[in-house]
């Protein structure tokens, strides 16, 4: 590091030395608690819902009221007290080994922080079917959109929002589709394409759209970015995950999937002596 460099990062440390400084909020004593310019004892408290500010401290926006619904529904949708799903298989391990409950289920959360499943993958759902909206508007064709897509995967329909492994089709795209219709939320352009896309694709690869190319396209209409979907649903899956954990930490100790070794197919080196 050169001596101007170090000199800079001296003083900008030295201006931040000793000091917690925040632009969202904090406690004021005698004045009250702030949140993103609100009073949360006199406007958020008994007034708004758990998700609204759970997304006004995501975004540093305050949901309509309908909004922080659909957001609570798909809470719902996606955190289920299945043990065979990978994160929550954390969760259920840490009830075993009688770990305690935030740490099995932080555990399971970080695990959820994947790229294949999880909810990282939303990122790339938004990042998609936000630049198809931008291509559509300037003449492409979703056929073009579906086909330059998946070149990029050898022709295959490995769109990020669209098929689903071991089934067809997915419920939670009918429950959310019905949750939006009673809460009155519009059916926006990112979901019309989204539609469109689907359709496409169900007459060529039979394959139709997931709940991440809903939520995706969903999310794109009311004007959230990637990251801040992201920042979201960062715990998404961690009511799922307790569920399992309460499961096996009412059972017998270490008794959730015991393997023998002669269960774990090696694929290594033979055997060999140890000189």
């Amino acid at each position: 590091m050169s001596s101007s460099m170090s000199s800079c990062s001296y003083k900008l440390w030295d201006k931040h030395r000793g000091t917690i400084q925040s632009k969202k909020g904090g406690w004021v004593v005698g004045k009250g608690i702030f949140n993103h310019g609100y009073s949360m004892m006199d406007d958020l408290v008994g007034k708004v819902s758990y998700m609204q500010v759970v997304t006004l401290n995501a975004t540093g926006r305050l949901p309509e009221r309908a909004v922080a619904d659909w957001f609570d529904a798909i809470h719902i949708c996606l955190s289920w007290p299945d043990p065979r799903i990978w994160c929550n298989q954390i969760g259920a391990l840490g009830g075993a080994t009688r770990a305690s409950v935030v740490a099995s289920t932080t555990a399971g959360v970080l695990a959820a922080d994947a790229k294949p499943y999880g909810i990282k993958p939303l990122i790339q759902g938004v990042q998609f079917i936000q630049a198809a909206l931008l291509d559509y508007k300037q003449g492409l064709g979703v056929d073009e959109i579906i086909h330059n897509e998946c070149a990029k995967h050898r022709g295959k329909p490995h769109i990020m929002g669209y098929a689903r492994p071991l089934a067809k089709g997915d419920e939670r795209v009918v429950a959310m589709e019905r949750v939006q219709q009673t809460l009155g939320l519009p059916i926006g352009e990112h979901l019309q394409l989204a539609g469109k896309i689907e359709q496409s694709l169900l007459n060529s690869f039979d394959e139709g759209m997931n709940i991440n190319g809903y939520m995706s396209a969903f999310l794109s209409d009311l004007d959230y970015t990637d990251d801040e979907v992201y920042r979201i649903f960062a715990v998404l899956v961690t009511s799922g995950v307790t569920a399992c954990y309460v499961d096996t930490r009412d059972r017998t100790p270490d008794t959730f999937l015991p393997l023998r070794c002669t269960d774990i197919e090696y694929t290594g080196k033979l055997a060999r002596p140890v000189p």
